[in-house]
């Protein structure tokens, strides 16, 4: 089993710049890929950015790319999500998500909220 746990999430105004943590445990070292999505009110949970850990390769959403990051530390056990130019149709709860070979596992999610 893998434990996701999100941080970083607050309110922030049009503009503005957060970072997303999440820190992974438990059986971490058979984890191949992390990500981040997200669900706004009433709408489906949808998909921001993942980062592969083969080669390092990195997946974006139209609406996000050029505007977040997404990105690990040494020991693959922490995935960043750096956004900037935050809109307020970037609020939402952000959710992590790790893969390995047994499935996906979830973070509880983290709230952004951005202002106008």
């Amino acid at each position: 089993q893998v434990q996701l746990v999100e941080s970083g999430g607050g309110l922030v105004q049009a503009g503005g710049s957060l970072r997303l943590s999440c820190a992974a445990s438990g059986r971490t070292a058979r984890i191949y890929a992390m990500g981040w999505f997200r669900q706004a009110p009433g709408k489906e949970r949808e998909f921001v950015a993942t980062l592969s850990w083969t080669g390092g390769t990195t997946n974006y959403a139209g609406s996000v790319k050029g505007r977040f990051t997404i990105s690990r530390d040494n020991a693959k056990t922490t995935v960043y999500l750096q956004m900037n130019s935050l809109k307020p149709g970037d609020t939402a709860i952000y959710y992590c998500r790790a893969t390995d070979f047994g499935g996906n596992y979830w973070g509880q999610g983290t709230q952004v909220t951005v202002s106008s």
